[in-house]
């Protein structure tokens, strides 16, 4: 097991962790994710990396390998494990690599991921779930995918976090909504209002009970998360469906308050951990 630099390279922000032996000994976060990194800026940034935290052998796993990326990497289809997506990787050189992501079809039904899948294969990998599980990776694009003798079988994405994001910042619900998001009752109100499924008059709803005096706006934002995450959930588990998830402690508690009222059981996941294991999986497996 080679010491090497591993790079989880998001949209906005990237974590780089310099691994021995497989733990971490230095790591820095920054954003210089994806869409404010040039394609042709990214072997300088590369080499600041390795400036940083050591001349080694470095895998990039995220957006670094999407069309807004350093360049575009071919998916691995689904059905994939880890050492299908080792045998993926696109080299840049001999010490630099990218890992692929995961692509699924079934009927007109289309997904992909990139990054995500070194999280959920990687929490697997390290015995944090098992190997026929489902998992939860709560954020902008919550990504529910569906663990089968430790490979990713079949996966969805649902623009959870994003349609929350939008309604902030725009339209007529975008001033009821800047408070905090608390998990609380009015949050655990929204999640019963969205197991509903009918999501565009349950949302149009927050304006009118805020109009009309029978909710303070205060709780609005709270409502509406619920309502949004309560829709998302309410799609993707039976009751009695353990979900493993892997979030940061905020996001991810609002998901297992969620699914477990739902009937649910939640099982919260770490997903430092859980990358780490992944990406020195593939490391290993590509040696």
């Amino acid at each position: 097991m080679g010491d090497f630099i591993a790079v989880d390279w998001g949209t906005t922000n990237r974590r780089a962790f310099r691994i021995e032996d497989g733990s971490v000994v230095a790591s820095e976060r920054d954003d210089r994710g994806a869409a404010n990194v040039a394609a042709e800026d990214y072997e300088a940034e590369v080499a600041g990396i390795r400036a940083r935290l050591g001349d080694l052998p470095m895998l990039l796993a995220g957006m670094v390998g999407s069309n807004i990326g350093w360049r575009s990497v071919p998916y691995v289809a689904a059905p994939a494990g880890l050492g299908e997506i080792a045998a993926g990787l696109d080299r840049i050189d001999d010490r630099t690599a990218i890992v692929p992501g995961l692509s699924y079809r079934y009927g007109l039904h289309a997904d992909v991921m990139r990054g995500e899948e070194v999280q959920l294969l990687g929490a697997v990998a390290a015995g944090l779930v098992p190997a026929d599980a489902m998992l939860c990776q709560p954020g902008t694009h919550c990504k529910w995918a569906t663990v089968e003798g430790g490979a990713i079988t079949r996966f969805t994405t649902a623009m959870t976090g994003e349609l929350f994001a939008l309604l902030r910042a725009h339209g007529v619900l975008s001033r009821q909504l800047g408070h905090p998001v608390e998990l609380g009752s009015a949050f655990l109100e929204g999640v019963a209002e969205g197991a509903r499924r009918d999501l565009a008059a349950s949302l149009f709803a927050i304006r009118a009970r805020g109009v009309l005096g029978i909710a303070d706006d205060a709780h609005a934002a709270s409502f509406a998360s619920g309502l949004l995450i309560g829709a998302d959930t309410t799609a993707r588990i039976e009751p009695g469906a353990a979900v493993h998830i892997l979030a940061d402690p905020a996001l991810g508690a609002l998901y297992a308050g969620a699914i477990d009222a739902l009937g649910g059981t939640s099982h919260h996941i770490d997903s430092q951990a859980a990358f780490v294991a992944g990406i020195t999986r593939i490391q290993d497996l590509a040696a």
